[in-house]
């Protein structure tokens, strides 16, 4: 095991008015996005205003951004790609976003939301996995070059 994977853990937040489909982006990604990344702690959200709020809370604690935001962009009312592109306009710094989209056809859409991945349905752990560490990549690409 890495320092890495044992210095800190990811703190990365999952929204679906699903919880079919939290429960499988849980269980997709599973404990590490890849071999040699820290265990994964997950926050859940069923709205956008409890992504709103989770996201508030870690600022009003002082605590670091989300690693990572895996937002379903078929959620009811304020999907994933309209609360990403929200986020996007409204924070100073968002969080890499992983978009859930119901076709492999809309991956374009999530241009507009400015995603880091984009991952189609039915859900593939192993594509879940890929694009949570391509996202933390964009992540750490932008830490260096901020730094």
């Amino acid at each position: 095991m890495t320092d890495q994977a044992t210095s800190h853990r990811l703190d990365l937040l999952v929204f679906s008015d699903d919880a079919n489909v939290r429960q499988e982006v849980l269980t997709g990604v599973g404990r590490r996005p890849a071999k040699g990344l820290p265990l994964v702690h997950w926050t859940e959200c069923a709205t956008a205003e409890g992504v709103r709020l989770a996201l508030k809370d870690r600022a009003a604690e002082g605590r670091a951004p989300f690693d990572v935001l895996v937002l379903d962009a078929e959620a009811k009312g304020l999907g994933g790609m309209g609360l990403a592109h929200e986020l996007l306009v409204e924070l100073d710094q968002r969080p890499p976003v992983v978009l859930l989209t119901a076709r492999p056809q809309d991956a374009w859409l999530s241009a507009w939301a400015k995603a880091q991945a984009v991952v189609p349905r039915p859900l593939d752990p192993l594509a879940l996995q890929e694009a949570v560490a391509a996202a933390l990549s964009a992540r750490r690409g932008a830490v260096v070059a901020a730094g």
